[in-house]
């Protein structure tokens, strides 16, 4: 089984002088194919009229397409000019604004597949909401940057892999470890107290950020000297009447994201839907709430499914129950739809960030260039089914948006002159050859970025 990179310890704190840019529902993004909106959306969980919403404002102010984000949120690109007003009117009808003043720090990736299938571990959903619920009522945690990242793990370790700040992962007998950042160890709390441990951690987290001078946005910026320790979080909880247990070393679970499986048996069934490169215009998603909801072009619930969509942050989306047979074939629908649904598909693990047009700072349009490599390797990667491959990501620059967390993966950056894999120049006729060698053996992970 793959094991995520291991952290690596900073030298030099990082110093920051400004606070974060990062877009959301109410500060839009002016890139260059319009403003760009990032509509958070905590543990990836939609009901069907809130997943319609969003099909609606992309066609109403956005360029009719919806793109799902590497923390399971998404995105409205194109916007006009001004739309900002009727943009938030629109999603805070469907309960997707419900705190203005929080709507970028709400960011909670969660096991997607939590409560499918009889896996023995917590539900965590309904930990979502109390966690969500608990930061929109709290003052201090307007102060949180819009990039530090909440997980909330079921136990089978894949979003406590997303290098989050504050990880609740879920264990036996009804208690759930708090992970401060990347810490070997955890403090221990009942599943009752999980949430507001969690909120507590961040807070923890802002006090340390203050006293350290250096406004850090996430856990791991923070200087040795103004660590989070699992003794003083414990102490902090114990004040606030939760009890915990220090945990000094803890053997950290790993799974892989989850993969299209298929349609599998009877009317309702789980499907993980894969959109290529995580883009899907307003009707594919339309047909996705259909399906969920067991409908026919009702557009929310109504069907027989319960309607619920759930992003997840390796921007896929788990319907947990979709209508396979009736009262609507929803597997044919989705494949009609260009969505892939079957495992081993070629589009399995391939992401990319905007590139051009939509970003000034991209040196090519590597979707495009994307979506010509995985065409042309279309033979290849049938005669590979069953076969274990590394993610890989395309980058239109250096700053490489968007890139798989928590695994190794395979590095594909525009230069000037072409692209760089795993560092070494590639001759645009050997591109890909090149990225069908690279995904059988990686060589990239996320520290080696970071050295």
């Amino acid at each position: 089984m793959p094991t995520p990179p291991s952290a690596t310890a900073r030298d030099e704190p990082v110093i920051r002088d400004r606070g974060d840019a990062c877009p959301g529902a109410l500060r839009l993004h002016a890139a260059d194919d319009g403003y760009l909106a990032r509509v958070r959306i905590p543990g990836g969980l939609l009901t069907g009229r809130q997943a319609s919403v969003l099909a609606l404002a992309a066609d109403r102010f956005g360029d009719g397409h919806l793109e799902l984000t590497s923390r399971g949120n998404v995105q409205l690109r194109g916007l006009a000019e001004g739309c900002g007003t009727g943009l938030a009117e629109l999603l805070d009808g469907a309960g997707l604004l419900p705190a203005p003043g929080h709507e970028r720090v709400r960011n909670v990736v969660a096991t997607p597949l939590s409560g499918i299938g009889s896996s023995g571990r917590p539900h965590v959903t309904s930990w979502v909401a109390e966690l969500d619920r608990l930061l929109c009522t709290s003052t201090r945690a307007t102060a949180l940057s819009g990039r530090f990242l909440f997980a909330i793990d079921d136990g089978r370790g894949d979003v406590a892999a997303l290098d989050p700040d504050v990880t609740l992962l879920g264990g036996p007998r009804g208690r759930v470890l708090v992970r401060l950042g990347a810490a070997r160890g955890a403090v221990e709390v009942d599943a009752a107290d999980a949430p507001r441990a969690a909120l507590l951690a961040a807070e923890y987290f802002l006090d340390s950020a203050d006293a350290a001078g250096t406004r850090a946005w996430r856990v791991s910026e923070l200087p040795a000297a103004h660590a989070l320790e699992e003794g003083e979080f414990a102490l902090r909880l114990g004040s606030a009447g939760i009890a915990a247990d220090v945990l000094p070393e803890v053997a950290w679970p790993y799974a892989p994201p989850p993969r299209p499986w298929g349609p599998g048996t009877g009317d309702q069934t789980a499907l993980c839907v894969l959109p290529p490169l995580g883009r899907l215009t307003a009707d594919q998603w339309r047909v996705l709430v259909d399906v969920a909801a067991g409908g026919e072009g009702g557009g929310e619930a109504g069907g027989e499914g319960d309607g619920e969509l759930r992003v997840t942050p390796w921007r896929s989306i788990v319907l947990p129950g979709a209508s396979t047979r009736r009262p609507v074939d929803g597997y044919a629908r989705l494949v009609a739809a260009g969505l892939s649904v079957a495992p081993d598909g070629p589009w399995e693990s391939v992401t990319a960030c905007t590139g051009r047009p939509g970003c000034a700072k991209a040196l090519s349009d590597v979707r495009a260039d994307a979506r010509a490599v995985v065409d042309a390797g279309g033979a290849e990667g049938e005669a590979q089914a069953g076969t274990a491959v590394a993610p890989v990501h395309w980058s239109g620059c250096e700053r490489r948006c968007g890139h798989p967390r928590g695994t190794a993966w395979v590095d594909l950056v525009a230069t000037p002159d072409g692209y760089r894999l795993d560092g070494r120049p590639v001759p645009s006729h050997e591109l890909a050859q090149a990225v069908a060698d690279a995904r059988s053996q990686p060589r990239v992970s996320e520290d080696a970025v970071k050295k």
